[in-house]
C-alpha cells in the first residue's frame, strides 16, 4: 500500500461500496463536524481572488507567520514537488521512514536515506538538502530538533521540515526560525488536522526571501477550496473540539490494541495514529479486510516489513467495532 486511504481499491475487490469500509489506514482528523458554507452561484462563475489574499491573512494570523512568507498550493504533494523544482542541491538526504512522494520529488538527485530509529546522527554533506518529518510518519513520534537542526545550518543545508501533524498535540513548531534561516522551508498540510482531505490546499512557510522565488499559476485554488478553509481556521470551537476528542479516542484505541494481545509492540505516538508490529499482520490485516475493515500496511516504507500495521485514530463507534473483530479468534 503505496499510501492511506486506498478505500476504492478494496471496495472494489469486497464488491462493496467505498463507505463500507472503516478507513482506519487514513490519518485523517477524526472529528468532521458540517460546516455552513453556501455553494453560490457567484462561487462558481466568478474568477477567484488571485491572491488569496483572505485566506492567507486567515493563514497569517493562526499560524503566526507573515503573508510575505506563505506560498500556497493546490496541496502538499504539490508544494513538495514545486519546493524540490527551486532547489539547485544535487544530494538530499531524507531521514526514513518517512512520507514516500518525498522520494519521487528527490528524482534527478543523489538520494541518502537515514534510518532515524537506529542513525539519526549520521553525519551529512555541506550544501546538501535535508528532509526531515515531525511528528514522523508512520510511527507517529515527535523530535526535538534543536540540535540535528543547528547541525544543518553550520553545514549550509536547505532545510525541508514537514509539520503536517503537530496540531493534533499542539507541539512545538519551527516556523520562527524562517525569519533568520533562508533556506528553511516548513511544509504544511491543511488535510489532516482540519479533516478535509477533498480540499486540496497546502502551504510552504518559508523566508519572505525564498517565497519569492516560487511561481504559483492564477487560481490554482479553487473558490471552494479557500472558503472552506478560510472558515474552517475561524472555526474556534473545532480546534478545542478536536483536541478534547483526540486525547480521548487515542488513548481508546491504545487501550483497544493493547488489549488485544496481538502485537508485539504499539510504538508512542505523538499524532493521531499508531505503528504496530506483529508477526502475524499479514494475518491482522486479512482478518480486518473480511470485516470491512481497512488498516495501512507499512512495507512500503523504508526500513519497515510487513510485520508492521497503522491504525489512525477514530471515532468511538469505528473503535467499537474494531475492538469485536480483533476478539475475534485471528490466528
Amino acid at each position: 500500500m503505496k499510501h492511506g486511504a486506498n478505500i476504492y481499491k478494496y471496495a472494489k475487490k469486497l464488491k462493496c461500496k467505498p463507505n463500507d469500509i472503516i478507513d482506519f489506514s487514513s490519518n485523517i482528523n477524526l472529528y468532521n463536524p458540517k460546516i455552513d458554507l453556501d455553494i453560490t452561484t457567484d462561487m462558481v462563475v466568478k474568477y477567484p481572488d488571485a491572491s488569496y489574499k483572505t485566506l492567507k491573512k486567515t493563514i497569517s494570523k493562526k499560524y503566526k507567520v507573515k503573508n510575505s512568507q506563505i506560498t500556497l498550493f493546490n496541496g502538499a504533494t504539490t508544494a513538495i514537488f514545486e519546493l524540490f523544482k527551486t532547489l539547485k542541491e544535487k544530494r538530499v538526504y531524507l531521514y526514513a521512514p518517512l512520507y514516500g512522494e518525498y522520494e519521487k520529488a528527490s528524482k534527478g538527485k543523489k538520494i541518502i536515506k537515514i534510518d532515524r530509529f537506529e542513525s539519526i546522527t549520521t553525519k551529512v554533506k555541506k550544501n546538501s538538502i535535508v528532509v526531515f518529518v515531525n511528528p514522523s510518519t508512520p510511527d507517529g513520534k515527535y523530535y526535538d530538533l534543536d540540535n540535528l537542526f543547528s547541525y544543518w545550518k553550520k553545514q549550509n543545508c536547505s532545510i525541508i521540515l514537514d509539520e503536517s501533524f503537530l496540531e493534533f498535540e499542539q507541539l512545538n513548531s519551527l516556523r520562527d526560525e524562517i525569519n533568520s534561516y533562508k533556506k528553511l522551508y516548513i511544509i504544511q498540510s491543511f488535510s489532516k488536522f482540519n479533516s478535509c482531505a477533498g480540499v486540496r490546499v497546502g502551504a510552504i512557510f518559508s523566508h519572505k526571501k525564498s517565497a519569492s522565488k516560487f511561481q504559483t499559476p492564477l487560481w490554482h485554488l479553487s473558490a471552494f477550496d479557500a472558503t472552506f478553509l478560510t472558515k474552517r481556521l475561524k472555526d474556534k470551537k473545532f480546534k478545542k473540539t478536536t483536541h478534547k476528542l483526540h486525547k480521548l479516542r487515542k488513548k481508546e484505541l491504545y487501550s483497544i490494541l493493547k488489549n488485544s494481545n496481538l502485537f508485539d509492540e504499539i510504538y508512542k505516538s505523538d499524532s493521531n495514529f499508531f505503528l504496530t508490529k506483529s508477526k502475524n499482520a499479514k494475518k491482522i490485516f486479512k482478518h480486518l479486510l473480511k470485516s470491512k475493515i481497512l488498516t495501512r500496511t507499512c512495507d512500503s516504507f523504508d526500513f519497515l516489513d510487513d510485520d508492521y500495521l497503522r491504525f489512525a485514530v477514530k471515532n468511538k463507534t469505528n473503535h467499537k467495532k474494531l475492538k469485536s473483530v480483533l476478539n475475534l479468534k485471528i490466528i
